[in-house]
C-alpha cells in the first residue's frame, strides 16, 4: 500500500504541532494566584522555552527535512533515558516511567523519523 505524498508531507508536521501543544500544557502550572501578573508571566515564558526550541525546530524541519528530522530524532531519542530516569526517581516505577517517556519523547523520534522518510521519498521521485 502506498502512502501518498501528501500524508507523507503533512503527518509529521501535524504530530509535531499536537506535540509542541500538548508539551505547552505543562506550562500552565506557572500560573499561581499568589504572584503578580508579571512574575505569573515571566514564569510562564520560562516554563515555555522547550516550546518555542520545539516551534524553531518545527520552521526549520518545513523546509529542511533532512536536518530536522535527524534534529527531532536527536531530541526524542536522546532526552528519553532523562526523562526515563528522573520519573523513575520519582515513582520508583519502570511501567510508569517507560509510559512517561512514550507520550512525552517518543512521539518527537517519530516525528523525526517521518521527516527523514518524506525527505528521501520526495528526493527518490524527483528526477
Amino acid at each position: 500500500m502506498k502512502i501518498s505524498r501528501r500524508v507523507l508531507h503533512w503527518m509529521p508536521r501535524i504530530i509535531c504541532i499536537i506535540g509542541i501543544l500538548f508539551i505547552s500544557m505543562f506550562s500552565l502550572d506557572a500560573l499561581n494566584s499568589e504572584l503578580t501578573i508579571w512574575q505569573q508571566i515571566l514564569g510562564l515564558l520560562m516554563h515555555l522555552i522547550p516550546s518555542f526550541v520545539l516551534i524553531i525546530l518545527l520552521l526549520l524541519s518545513w523546509k529542511r527535512e533532512l536536518i530536522g528530522g535527524i534534529f527531532f530524532m536527536i531530541i526524542g531519542l536522546g532526552l528519553s533515558p532523562f526523562v526515563f530516569m528522573h520519573n523513575f526517581k520519582m515513582n520508583q516505577s519502570i511501567w510508569i516511567s517507560l509510559g512517561v517517556i512514550s507520550i512525552i519523547t517518543i512521539p518527537f523520534a517519530i516525528v523525526g523519523l517521518l521527516f527523514i522518510i518524506s525527505h528521501y521519498s520526495k528526493k527518490r521521485r524527483v528526477p
